[in-house]
C-alpha cells in the first residue's frame, strides 16, 4: 500500500509544480494576463460569447472572482460586453479583436512550449501521457 500512497503524493507533488510553472509561464507571456484571465478569454473565445455567470459556474469559481478578471481584461481591451440577443436584460462577454490577438500571441507560445518541453519523448510515451491527462481530467469531470 506505501507504494501507491507514495506514488499518489509524486503525483500531487508534480501537478503542483506544473500548476506553479504554468503561472510563471503565463506572466511571462503576457504579465498583464494572468492564469486564470487566459483561462476565461479561452473559454469566451472557445463558447463565442457567454455571460460572466456561466463563465463562474463552469469553472466553479466565485461570481466576485469572475468580475474582477473580467473586469481586468475589460481595462486591458481584450473582453467586451453585449447585449445577449435571447434576453435583452443580460450581457454577453465576447474577446475583441486584441483579446483575439493577445490569445493567439499566448496560445502560439504555450504550444510552441509544450513541443519543446516534449521533443525527446517518443510517440507511445506521448500517447501514454496523453490518455493518462486525459483520463484524469475525465475524472475530475465525473467527481466534480
Amino acid at each position: 500500500m506505501a507504494h501507491r500512497e507514495d506514488s499518489v503524493e509524486t503525483i500531487q507533488q508534480e501537478m503542483t509544480a506544473f500548476a506553479r510553472r504554468a503561472r510563471a509561464a503565463a506572466a511571462r507571456m503576457h504579465p498583464e494576463l494572468s492564469l486564470v484571465s487566459y483561462t476565461l478569454l479561452a473559454h469566451l473565445d472557445d463558447q463565442q460569447g457567454c455571460r460572466a455567470t456561466d463563465l463562474a459556474a463552469h469553472y466553479f469559481l466565485d461570481k466576485s472572482t469572475v468580475s474582477r478578471q473580467i473586469a481586468a481584461l475589460e481595462k486591458l481591451g481584450f473582453v467586451e460586453r453585449r447585449v445577449d440577443p435571447e434576453d435583452h436584460r443580460a450581457q454577453v462577454l465576447h474577446p475583441t479583436e486584441k483579446g483575439d490577438q493577445v490569445l493567439a500571441n499566448v496560445t502560439a507560445s504555450r504550444r510552441r512550449a509544450f513541443h519543446d518541453r516534449l521533443a525527446d519523448w517518443d510517440e507511445e510515451d506521448l500517447d501514454r501521457f496523453a490518455t493518462y491527462l486525459h483520463r484524469y481530467n475525465a475524472a475530475q469531470e465525473r467527481l466534480g
